[in-house]
Protein backbone atom coordinates (compact mmCIF):
# COMPACT_ATOMS: atom_id res chain seq x y z
CA UNK A 1 0.00 0.00 0.00
CA UNK A 2 1.81 3.69 -1.14
CA UNK A 3 1.05 6.44 1.48
CA UNK A 4 2.42 9.37 0.67
CA UNK A 5 4.36 10.89 2.66
CA UNK A 6 2.92 13.65 4.45
CA UNK A 7 0.07 10.50 5.80
CA UNK A 8 3.54 9.15 6.95
CA UNK A 9 4.65 11.61 9.02
CA UNK A 10 0.99 12.81 10.09
CA UNK A 11 0.79 9.02 11.40
CA UNK A 12 3.89 8.48 13.09
CA UNK A 13 3.07 11.89 15.15
CA UNK A 14 -0.13 10.48 16.06
CA UNK A 15 0.93 7.62 17.71
CA UNK A 16 3.35 8.76 19.76
CA UNK A 17 0.63 11.60 20.69
CA UNK A 18 -2.23 8.65 21.14
CA UNK A 19 0.69 6.83 23.52
CA UNK A 20 1.02 10.72 25.23
CA UNK A 21 -2.57 11.60 25.14
CA UNK A 22 -3.28 8.15 27.07
CA UNK A 23 -0.93 8.22 29.86
CA UNK A 24 -2.31 11.90 30.15
CA UNK A 25 -5.60 10.82 30.55
CA UNK A 26 -4.95 8.10 32.40
CA UNK A 27 -3.02 10.49 34.54
CA UNK A 28 -5.96 12.71 34.90
CA UNK A 29 -8.49 9.74 35.97
CA UNK A 30 -6.56 8.30 38.45
CA UNK A 31 -5.33 11.88 40.05
CA UNK A 32 -9.39 13.08 40.26
CA UNK A 33 -10.78 9.61 41.81
CA UNK A 34 -7.89 9.38 44.28
CA UNK A 35 -8.68 13.02 45.44
CA UNK A 36 -12.48 12.55 45.40
CA UNK A 37 -12.17 8.84 47.05
CA UNK A 38 -9.55 10.77 49.80
CA UNK A 39 -11.55 13.61 50.60
CA UNK A 40 -14.60 10.53 51.35
CA UNK A 41 -11.60 8.69 53.63
CA UNK A 42 -11.02 12.28 55.46
CA UNK A 43 -14.50 12.49 56.11
CA UNK A 44 -14.80 9.08 57.00
CA UNK A 45 -12.25 9.22 59.41
CA UNK A 46 -12.93 12.57 61.07
CA UNK A 47 -16.53 11.08 62.10
CA UNK A 48 -15.11 8.15 63.01
CA UNK A 49 -12.30 9.59 65.43
CA UNK A 50 -15.05 12.56 66.66
CA UNK A 51 -17.98 9.98 67.78
CA UNK A 52 -15.49 7.63 69.46
CA UNK A 53 -14.30 9.99 72.04
CA UNK A 54 -18.77 9.93 72.88
CA UNK A 55 -18.40 6.84 73.60
CA UNK A 56 -19.39 5.53 76.86
CA UNK A 57 -19.28 1.62 77.99
CA UNK A 58 -21.73 0.77 80.80
CA UNK A 59 -22.47 -2.63 82.16
CA UNK A 60 -20.79 -4.11 79.09
CA UNK A 61 -22.69 -2.15 76.25
CA UNK A 62 -21.82 1.05 74.33
CA UNK A 63 -23.74 4.09 73.63
CA UNK A 64 -23.53 7.42 72.27
CA UNK A 65 -23.24 10.14 75.06
CA UNK A 66 -24.09 12.60 73.51
CA UNK A 67 -27.73 11.81 71.85
CA UNK A 68 -28.04 15.59 70.37
CA UNK A 69 -24.95 15.10 68.53
CA UNK A 70 -27.42 12.26 66.89
CA UNK A 71 -29.99 14.57 66.02
CA UNK A 72 -27.60 16.70 63.73
CA UNK A 73 -28.88 16.76 59.77
CA UNK A 74 -26.38 14.36 58.37
CA UNK A 75 -26.99 12.05 60.91
CA UNK A 76 -30.88 12.19 61.27
CA UNK A 77 -31.38 12.15 56.86
CA UNK A 78 -30.48 10.38 53.80
CA UNK A 79 -31.02 12.83 51.76
CA UNK A 80 -28.32 15.46 51.67
CA UNK A 81 -24.89 14.27 52.28
CA UNK A 82 -25.61 11.93 54.99
CA UNK A 83 -23.17 10.23 57.78
CA UNK A 84 -23.93 6.97 59.37
CA UNK A 85 -22.27 5.99 62.26
CA UNK A 86 -22.84 2.26 63.79
CA UNK A 87 -21.43 0.89 67.05
CA UNK A 88 -21.49 -2.61 67.28
CA UNK A 89 -19.37 -4.96 69.97
CA UNK A 90 -16.81 -7.15 69.67
CA UNK A 91 -19.36 -9.59 67.55
CA UNK A 92 -21.03 -7.58 65.22
CA UNK A 93 -24.05 -7.17 67.65
CA UNK A 94 -25.63 -3.28 67.10
CA UNK A 95 -25.40 -1.40 70.09
CA UNK A 96 -26.16 2.03 68.56
CA UNK A 97 -26.39 3.67 65.39
CA UNK A 98 -27.39 6.95 64.16
CA UNK A 99 -31.05 7.93 63.29
CA UNK A 100 -30.24 8.06 59.59
CA UNK A 101 -29.93 3.92 59.68
CA UNK A 102 -33.52 3.23 60.82
CA UNK A 103 -33.65 -0.50 60.87
CA UNK A 104 -30.62 -0.73 57.93
CA UNK A 105 -27.20 -1.63 59.54
CA UNK A 106 -23.64 -1.55 57.83
CA UNK A 107 -21.52 -4.30 57.03
CA UNK A 108 -19.50 -6.04 59.92
CA UNK A 109 -16.07 -7.92 59.47
CA UNK A 110 -14.94 -9.23 62.45
CA UNK A 111 -11.16 -9.93 63.58
CA UNK A 112 -9.94 -6.88 62.42
CA UNK A 113 -7.37 -5.03 64.64
CA UNK A 114 -7.11 -1.89 62.18
CA UNK A 115 -9.49 0.35 60.37
CA UNK A 116 -11.05 -1.10 57.81
CA UNK A 117 -12.06 0.62 54.42
CA UNK A 118 -15.31 -0.94 52.40
CA UNK A 119 -17.08 0.08 49.39
CA UNK A 120 -21.51 -1.34 49.58
CA UNK A 121 -24.39 -0.95 48.74
CA UNK A 122 -27.26 0.39 51.29
CA UNK A 123 -30.75 1.57 50.43
CA UNK A 124 -29.72 0.71 46.90
CA UNK A 125 -27.29 3.12 47.37
CA UNK A 126 -23.43 3.47 46.92
CA UNK A 127 -21.62 4.17 50.40
CA UNK A 128 -18.10 4.43 51.63
CA UNK A 129 -17.54 2.81 54.98
CA UNK A 130 -14.52 2.47 57.81
CA UNK A 131 -14.57 0.07 60.46
CA UNK A 132 -12.62 1.23 63.43
CA UNK A 133 -11.82 -0.95 66.82
CA UNK A 134 -12.97 0.58 70.23
CA UNK A 135 -10.16 -0.82 72.77
CA UNK A 136 -10.59 -0.64 76.46
CA UNK A 137 -8.18 -1.48 78.89
CA UNK A 138 -6.13 -3.30 76.00
CA UNK A 139 -8.71 -5.39 74.53
CA UNK A 140 -11.08 -4.75 71.49
CA UNK A 141 -14.67 -4.49 73.16
CA UNK A 142 -16.41 -2.61 70.02
CA UNK A 143 -16.23 -1.39 66.44
CA UNK A 144 -17.47 1.84 65.40
CA UNK A 145 -18.44 2.10 62.12
CA UNK A 146 -19.01 5.27 59.54
CA UNK A 147 -20.32 5.83 56.46
CA UNK A 148 -21.38 8.36 53.87
CA UNK A 149 -22.73 8.42 50.34
CA UNK A 150 -20.75 7.34 47.38
CA UNK A 151 -23.11 8.30 45.13
CA UNK A 152 -21.82 11.33 43.91
CA UNK A 153 -18.14 10.79 44.34
CA UNK A 154 -19.08 7.45 41.74
CA UNK A 155 -21.08 9.74 39.67
CA UNK A 156 -18.33 12.14 38.99
CA UNK A 157 -15.65 9.31 38.24
CA UNK A 158 -17.46 7.68 36.32
CA UNK A 159 -18.31 10.89 34.28
CA UNK A 160 -14.74 11.96 33.92
CA UNK A 161 -13.88 8.15 32.79
CA UNK A 162 -17.04 9.06 29.73
CA UNK A 163 -15.67 11.94 28.74
CA UNK A 164 -12.37 11.15 28.56
CA UNK A 165 -12.99 8.12 26.72
CA UNK A 166 -15.09 10.30 23.94
CA UNK A 167 -12.45 13.13 24.27
CA UNK A 168 -10.19 10.29 23.49
CA UNK A 169 -10.44 9.51 19.57
CA UNK A 170 -11.75 13.35 18.72
CA UNK A 171 -8.57 14.62 20.15
CA UNK A 172 -6.95 12.26 17.81
CA UNK A 173 -8.37 13.09 14.74
CA UNK A 174 -7.92 16.78 15.65
CA UNK A 175 -4.03 16.10 15.85
CA UNK A 176 -3.72 14.34 12.69
CA UNK A 177 -5.73 16.98 10.91
CA UNK A 178 -3.63 19.14 12.64
CA UNK A 179 -0.29 17.10 12.00
CA UNK A 180 -1.30 16.80 8.75
CA UNK A 181 -1.63 19.88 7.48
CA UNK A 182 1.84 20.97 9.44
CA UNK A 183 3.51 18.20 7.51
CA UNK A 184 2.15 19.34 4.48
CA UNK A 185 3.47 22.82 4.70
CA UNK A 186 6.68 21.26 5.72
CA UNK A 187 7.22 19.62 2.87
CA UNK A 188 5.87 22.01 -0.03
CA UNK A 189 9.52 22.41 -0.32
CA UNK A 190 9.83 18.74 -1.32
CA UNK A 191 6.65 18.76 -3.74
CA UNK A 192 8.39 21.80 -5.42
CA UNK A 193 11.45 20.21 -5.85
CA UNK A 194 9.91 16.82 -7.20
CA UNK A 195 7.70 18.94 -9.59
CA UNK A 196 10.85 21.01 -11.34
CA UNK A 197 13.09 17.74 -11.40
CA UNK A 198 10.40 15.67 -13.10
CA UNK A 199 10.66 19.19 -15.54
CA UNK A 200 14.13 18.99 -15.76
CA UNK A 201 15.04 17.39 -19.24
CA UNK A 202 18.30 17.91 -21.13
CA UNK A 203 16.93 20.70 -23.12
CA UNK A 204 16.37 22.44 -20.20
CA UNK A 205 19.29 21.90 -18.02
CA UNK A 206 19.90 25.07 -16.74
CA UNK A 207 16.47 25.45 -14.69
CA UNK A 208 17.22 25.02 -11.38
CA UNK A 209 14.98 24.27 -7.68
CA UNK A 210 13.76 27.62 -6.11
CA UNK A 211 15.81 27.81 -2.92
CA UNK A 212 13.20 27.29 0.72
CA UNK A 213 13.33 30.63 3.33
CA UNK A 214 14.44 28.08 5.90
CA UNK A 215 17.91 27.51 5.76
CA UNK A 216 17.48 24.06 7.30
CA UNK A 217 18.23 20.98 6.00
CA UNK A 218 15.84 21.35 2.94
CA UNK A 219 17.70 24.33 2.35
CA UNK A 220 20.93 22.35 2.10
CA UNK A 221 19.15 19.28 -0.09
CA UNK A 222 17.53 21.82 -2.28
CA UNK A 223 21.01 23.33 -2.52
CA UNK A 224 23.17 20.08 -3.26
CA UNK A 225 20.39 18.93 -6.20
CA UNK A 226 21.14 22.69 -7.89
CA UNK A 227 24.95 22.08 -7.93
CA UNK A 228 24.49 18.39 -9.28
CA UNK A 229 22.32 20.09 -11.93
CA UNK A 230 25.48 22.13 -12.71
CA UNK A 231 27.86 19.62 -12.18
CA UNK A 232 25.20 17.80 -14.77
CA UNK A 233 24.50 20.70 -17.12
CA UNK A 234 28.64 21.39 -17.26
CA UNK A 235 29.41 17.34 -18.04
CA UNK A 236 26.71 17.34 -20.71
CA UNK A 237 27.78 20.41 -22.56
CA UNK A 238 31.73 19.17 -22.25
CA UNK A 239 30.23 15.89 -24.05
CA UNK A 240 28.70 18.14 -26.43
CA UNK A 241 31.77 20.04 -27.17
CA UNK A 242 34.13 17.13 -26.81
CA UNK A 243 31.60 15.58 -29.80
CA UNK A 244 31.88 18.64 -32.01
CA UNK A 245 35.28 19.33 -31.37
CA UNK A 246 36.62 15.34 -32.37
CA UNK A 247 34.20 15.61 -35.04
CA UNK A 248 36.06 18.50 -36.51
CA UNK A 249 39.51 16.97 -35.76
CA UNK A 250 38.64 13.62 -37.63
CA UNK A 251 36.74 15.52 -40.50
CA UNK A 252 40.31 17.49 -41.32
CA UNK A 253 42.50 14.49 -42.33
CA UNK A 254 39.38 12.80 -43.99
CA UNK A 255 38.58 15.62 -46.23
CA UNK A 256 42.40 15.75 -46.84
CA UNK A 257 42.93 11.87 -47.29
CA UNK A 258 39.76 11.99 -49.61
CA UNK A 259 40.96 15.03 -51.50
CA UNK A 260 44.02 13.33 -52.03
CA UNK A 261 42.44 10.24 -53.65
CA UNK A 262 40.20 12.63 -56.06
CA UNK A 263 43.39 14.15 -57.60
CA UNK A 264 44.81 10.60 -57.95
CA UNK A 265 42.09 9.42 -60.18
CA UNK A 266 41.66 12.55 -62.11
CA UNK A 267 44.82 11.72 -64.57
CA UNK A 268 47.39 9.33 -64.65
CA UNK A 269 50.40 10.65 -62.41
CA UNK A 270 54.22 9.92 -62.41
CA UNK A 271 55.88 7.79 -59.60
CA UNK A 272 57.03 10.50 -58.00
CA UNK A 273 53.59 12.17 -57.77
CA UNK A 274 52.11 9.26 -56.67
CA UNK A 275 54.62 8.38 -53.71
CA UNK A 276 54.04 12.40 -52.71
CA UNK A 277 50.04 11.81 -52.64
CA UNK A 278 50.51 8.23 -50.71
CA UNK A 279 53.25 9.91 -48.15
CA UNK A 280 50.50 12.60 -47.59
CA UNK A 281 47.41 10.53 -47.07
CA UNK A 282 49.90 8.09 -44.74
CA UNK A 283 50.57 11.16 -43.10
CA UNK A 284 46.54 11.81 -42.18
CA UNK A 285 46.25 8.06 -41.67
CA UNK A 286 49.02 8.55 -38.86
CA UNK A 287 47.16 11.71 -37.66
CA UNK A 288 43.75 10.23 -37.26
CA UNK A 289 45.16 7.21 -35.49
CA UNK A 290 47.11 9.28 -32.98
CA UNK A 291 43.53 10.41 -32.51
CA UNK A 292 41.54 7.87 -31.87
CA UNK A 293 44.33 6.47 -29.77
CA UNK A 294 44.22 9.52 -27.94
CA UNK A 295 40.92 9.69 -27.82
CA UNK A 296 40.66 5.66 -26.30
CA UNK A 297 43.12 6.51 -23.73
CA UNK A 298 40.82 9.73 -22.65
CA UNK A 299 37.59 7.16 -22.53
CA UNK A 300 39.88 4.65 -20.17
CA UNK A 301 40.48 7.39 -17.84
CA UNK A 302 36.87 8.34 -17.46
CA UNK A 303 36.18 4.81 -16.77
CA UNK A 304 38.85 3.88 -15.09
CA UNK A 305 38.66 -0.42 -14.74
CA UNK A 306 40.82 -0.96 -11.91
CA UNK A 307 43.41 1.25 -9.49
CA UNK A 308 47.04 2.06 -10.71
CA UNK A 309 49.34 -0.49 -9.98
CA UNK A 310 52.35 1.13 -8.19
CA UNK A 311 55.38 -0.33 -8.21
CA UNK A 312 59.12 1.13 -7.18
CA UNK A 313 60.55 3.53 -10.78
CA UNK A 314 63.69 4.63 -10.40
CA UNK A 315 62.98 7.79 -11.74
CA UNK A 316 66.58 8.83 -13.46
CA UNK A 317 66.77 5.49 -15.33
CA UNK A 318 62.72 5.89 -16.03
CA UNK A 319 63.55 9.58 -18.07
CA UNK A 320 66.72 8.77 -19.28
CA UNK A 321 64.42 5.69 -20.94
CA UNK A 322 62.06 7.84 -22.18
CA UNK A 323 64.14 10.08 -23.59
CA UNK A 324 65.90 7.84 -25.58
CA UNK A 325 62.99 6.73 -27.13
CA UNK A 326 61.72 10.55 -28.50
CA UNK A 327 65.06 11.29 -29.27
CA UNK A 328 64.87 11.35 -33.12
CA UNK A 329 61.82 12.67 -33.04
CA UNK A 330 62.80 15.49 -30.55
CA UNK A 331 65.99 16.27 -32.43
CA UNK A 332 64.40 17.25 -35.44
CA UNK A 333 63.27 20.60 -33.24
CA UNK A 334 67.19 21.22 -32.59
CA UNK A 335 66.35 20.71 -28.91
CA UNK A 336 67.65 18.67 -25.90
CA UNK A 337 66.60 17.76 -23.28
CA UNK A 338 68.85 17.28 -19.96
CA UNK A 339 67.97 15.55 -16.80
CA UNK A 340 68.92 16.74 -12.72
CA UNK A 341 67.48 13.81 -11.09
CA UNK A 342 69.74 12.36 -8.22
CA UNK A 343 70.70 8.23 -8.76
CA UNK A 344 68.62 7.32 -5.81
CA UNK A 345 65.35 8.68 -6.08
CA UNK A 346 62.74 6.21 -6.25
CA UNK A 347 59.10 6.87 -6.61
CA UNK A 348 56.19 4.51 -5.77
CA UNK A 349 53.66 4.51 -8.79
CA UNK A 350 51.74 3.40 -11.71
CA UNK A 351 55.04 3.75 -14.37
CA UNK A 352 52.52 3.45 -17.52
CA UNK A 353 50.55 6.35 -15.91
CA UNK A 354 53.83 8.34 -15.11
CA UNK A 355 55.02 7.60 -18.72
CA UNK A 356 51.56 9.30 -20.42
CA UNK A 357 52.17 12.07 -18.47
CA UNK A 358 56.01 12.52 -18.86
CA UNK A 359 55.87 11.74 -22.36
CA UNK A 360 52.94 14.16 -23.10
CA UNK A 361 54.55 16.99 -21.13
CA UNK A 362 57.72 16.47 -22.88
CA UNK A 363 56.24 16.46 -26.13
CA UNK A 364 54.75 19.84 -25.54
CA UNK A 365 57.87 21.02 -24.29
CA UNK A 366 59.72 20.35 -27.04
CA UNK A 367 57.23 21.44 -29.76
CA UNK A 368 56.84 25.13 -28.06
CA UNK A 369 60.14 25.65 -27.65
CA UNK A 370 62.44 27.72 -29.59
CA UNK A 371 64.81 26.06 -31.82
CA UNK A 372 68.27 25.32 -30.41
CA UNK A 373 66.71 25.83 -26.69
CA UNK A 374 67.34 23.25 -23.67
CA UNK A 375 64.13 21.47 -21.81
CA UNK A 376 65.02 21.43 -17.86
CA UNK A 377 63.92 17.85 -16.35
CA UNK A 378 64.14 18.87 -12.61
CA UNK A 379 63.76 16.45 -9.65
CA UNK A 380 63.46 17.51 -6.10
CA UNK A 381 63.18 14.70 -3.51
CA UNK A 382 62.42 17.24 -0.78
CA UNK A 383 60.76 18.36 0.87
CA UNK A 384 58.17 16.53 -1.04
CA UNK A 385 58.85 14.60 -4.25
CA UNK A 386 58.84 16.87 -7.39
CA UNK A 387 58.97 16.81 -11.32
CA UNK A 388 59.40 19.94 -13.16
CA UNK A 389 59.24 20.16 -16.73
CA UNK A 390 60.41 23.39 -17.57
CA UNK A 391 60.91 24.96 -21.24
CA UNK A 392 61.95 28.66 -22.65
CA UNK A 393 59.07 28.71 -25.77
CA UNK A 394 56.57 30.69 -26.47
CA UNK A 395 54.59 30.17 -23.05
CA UNK A 396 50.69 30.66 -22.63
CA UNK A 397 48.61 33.87 -21.91
CA UNK A 398 47.11 33.55 -18.64
CA UNK A 399 43.69 33.78 -20.12
CA UNK A 400 44.43 30.14 -21.13
CA UNK A 401 45.97 28.64 -18.24
CA UNK A 402 42.43 27.51 -16.87
CA UNK A 403 41.14 26.33 -20.15
CA UNK A 404 44.87 24.53 -21.29
CA UNK A 405 43.55 21.36 -20.12
CA UNK A 406 39.97 20.79 -21.95
CA UNK A 407 40.15 18.65 -24.46
CA UNK A 408 41.13 19.75 -28.04
CA UNK A 409 41.91 23.30 -26.63
CA UNK A 410 44.68 25.06 -27.94
CA UNK A 411 46.36 27.92 -26.63
CA UNK A 412 47.02 30.02 -29.31
CA UNK A 413 46.56 28.25 -32.11
CA UNK A 414 45.79 31.15 -34.58
CA UNK A 415 48.69 33.32 -33.70
CA UNK A 416 51.13 29.76 -34.36
CA UNK A 417 49.69 28.03 -37.33
CA UNK A 418 52.92 25.96 -38.09
CA UNK A 419 52.76 24.18 -34.74
CA UNK A 420 51.05 20.68 -35.54
CA UNK A 421 48.67 19.59 -32.82
CA UNK A 422 45.61 18.10 -31.86
CA UNK A 423 44.57 19.67 -28.46
CA UNK A 424 44.21 16.31 -26.53
CA UNK A 425 47.70 15.72 -24.49
CA UNK A 426 47.65 17.84 -21.36
CA UNK A 427 44.08 16.56 -21.12
CA UNK A 428 45.82 13.24 -21.02
CA UNK A 429 47.82 14.50 -18.25
CA UNK A 430 45.53 15.97 -15.86
CA UNK A 431 43.69 13.04 -16.48
CA UNK A 432 46.77 10.72 -14.99
CA UNK A 433 47.30 12.99 -12.45
CA UNK A 434 43.88 12.65 -11.26
CA UNK A 435 44.36 9.07 -11.12
CA UNK A 436 47.93 8.86 -9.63
CA UNK A 437 46.84 11.92 -7.12
CA UNK A 438 49.15 13.87 -8.39
CA UNK A 439 49.37 17.76 -8.02
CA UNK A 440 49.58 19.43 -11.27
CA UNK A 441 50.69 22.97 -11.02
CA UNK A 442 51.67 25.51 -13.92
CA UNK A 443 53.73 28.76 -14.13
CA UNK A 444 54.20 30.43 -17.58
CA UNK A 445 55.45 33.72 -18.94
CA UNK A 446 54.57 34.71 -22.27
CA UNK A 447 57.72 34.05 -24.69
CA UNK A 448 59.93 33.04 -21.93
CA UNK A 449 58.24 29.62 -21.32
CA UNK A 450 56.25 27.02 -19.12
CA UNK A 451 57.19 25.12 -15.72
CA UNK A 452 54.82 22.23 -15.25
CA UNK A 453 55.61 20.33 -12.03
CA UNK A 454 54.53 17.56 -10.36
CA UNK A 455 54.07 16.66 -6.70
CA UNK A 456 53.54 13.09 -5.77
Amino acid sequence: MNVSFKNRIASFFLIATALLVAVVFAFIFFMVRNQVYADLEYTLNYEAVRHEKEIMIEGGRMKFINKAEMQEREHREVEVNPIFIQLTDATGNVQDRSPNLKEGTLIFQSGVTGPVDQDHVLNGKRIRQRQIPIVDRGKVVGYIVTAVSSENAHQLVSALQRWLLVLYPIVLLILFGVTRWLAGKSIKPVTTILQTTNRITESNLNERIPLPDQRDELFQLTSSINQLLTRIESAMEREKQFTADASHELRTPLSVLRGTLEVLLRKPRTSEEYIEKIELSIKEIDRMHLIVEQLLTLARFDHPGKSPEKKPVVLKHFLIDLIQRQRKTWSENGVQVDVQCADAVVLQTDSGLLEVILDNLLSNAVKYSSHNHNVQVVVEDRPQLTISVQDSGIGIREVDLQRIFQPFYRSASLEHKSIKGIGLGLSLVQKACDQLGVELMVVSEVNKGSTFSLKF
